[in-house]
């Protein structure tokens, strides 16, 4: 019976942990490309970085979501 839930634990733990990865992988990714866009059109800078840090937002609120579910 303990070792079921030790085995249940670490699983979630895993799961918190790649979930975690992943949302830093995708704002990373978000970031860069925002990067890349502001260095082609200097003077959309504003839209491109009010487009990413939403983008970022959504991601880290699935993120936190999906850490709760687990």
């Amino acid at each position: 019976m303990e070792e079921a839930m030790i085995n249940a634990f670490s699983i979630r733990i895993i799961g918190a942990g790649l979930i975690v990865i992943g949302a830093g992988i995708g704002i990373g990714r978000i970031g860069g490309s925002a990067m890349d866009a502001i260095a082609r059109q200097p003077e959309a800078a504003s839209k491109i970085q009010t487009a990413m840090i939403i983008a970022a937002a959504l991601i880290e609120g699935i993120g936190f979501a999906a850490l709760f579910a687990a």
